[in-house]
């Protein structure tokens, strides 16, 4: 599948949840392969702009040639915690209609062995979202502490192994550095006694190796509120997660959101004269099972919607 022809998940419902307006400012979060943006771009009329951020500088260079003479469209190479800067330079505070956020690693990201996101093919150990900067997950393999990444594995991948694994990778690079995607594969499988149905041993240990290695839950956490704060009245906030702990991150944000600023019991303060910051937008959609079947990696999308309420911005 080519780049053109590259469609991400839950990509319909993703832009119809942006409630899109022709002449409206909105923000693709993470660019990815475009697929997402050439979406909005659609529906955007010759007044309507769209931001588009990545921290991938492959995912830039793509943006620069596809889109290369659309002029609605701006690429910044940055992540998505950038948000309120990148807004700020345009002078758009206050004024975004839409903010679209597609978490994880991308399905080009997965499909490039030399990227080092996979188990299931040989390349070397990376992980980096942005190749320009940061330790890469070899590195950081290669030089932490047991305890750390014990607790990575646990914590980030919810791995009830870790120990035995963390373990399990001292001993091998005491005697040779690991620095494939299959020779980590391969420690961890000799490390997990049992198996889980349809999941390779490998399959959480990657992923929280990935989020940790590109801090994707610290990103996260700092760019929910700066979407507040960019956000125009009635302005929708989509984020897709594919994780249970970015989701519960999402969720919960936009609940205390909703809910407002808590307030002493004993205050003379009505409920309704609370102000809540978002609202909440219908129920959380997950893929088809047509689209699962097309794309497996639908299978655990979750997309929740939020709007900014008139009173927030008042």
């Amino acid at each position: 599948m080519t780049e053109r022809e590259h469609e991400p998940v839950l990509r319909k419902e993703a832009v119809a949840a942006l409630n899109i307006r022709p002449d409206g400012i909105y923000v693709d979060a993470t660019f990815g392969r475009g697929g997402h943006a050439r979406a909005i771009l659609e529906q955007l009329g010759p007044d309507g702009r769209l931001l588009a951020l990545d921290r991938d500088p492959q995912a830039v260079a793509s943006a620069k040639q596809q889109f290369a003479d659309e002029v609605r469209l701006t690429i910044v190479h940055a992540p998505f915690s950038m948000l309120g800067s990148a807004v700020d330079e345009r002078g758009w505070r206050g004024r975004v209609n839409g903010i679209l956020f597609d978490l994880g690693v991308s399905s080009p990201q997965l499909d490039e062995p030399a990227r080092g996101f996979s188990f299931r093919t040989e390349g070397p150990l990376d992980m980096r979202m942005d190749t320009t900067r940061g330790e890469s997950a070899a590195d950081w393999l290669n030089r932490a502490a047991e305890q750390e990444i014990a607790d990575v594995l646990y914590q980030l991948g919810e791995e009830r192994y870790a120990r035995r694994i963390a373990r399990a990778i001292l001993r091998t690079r005491e005697v040779t550095p690991i620095t494939t995607t299959k020779q980590l594969a391969e420690v961890v499988a000799g490390a997990v006694p049992t198996r889980e149905r349809s999941k390779d041993p490998a399959t959480r240990s990657f992923q929280a190796i990935r989020l940790h290695i590109n801090r994707e839950l610290d990103e996260l956490r700092e760019t929910l509120p700066q979407a507040l704060d960019v956000l125009a009245p009635h302005g929708r906030l989509v984020v897709i997660s594919f994780h249970s702990l970015e989701d519960r991150i999402v969720k919960q944000f936009m609940r205390t959101q909703e809910k407002g600023k808590e307030l002493p019991l004993d205050l003379p303060v009505r409920h309704v004269e609370i102000q809540s910051r978002l609202k909440l937008v219908g129920k959380p959609v997950r893929a088809s099972e047509d689209e699962v079947r097309r794309n497996p990696r639908a299978r655990s999308a979750v997309l929740r919607v939020a709007e900014m309420p008139e009173a927030a911005h008042a």
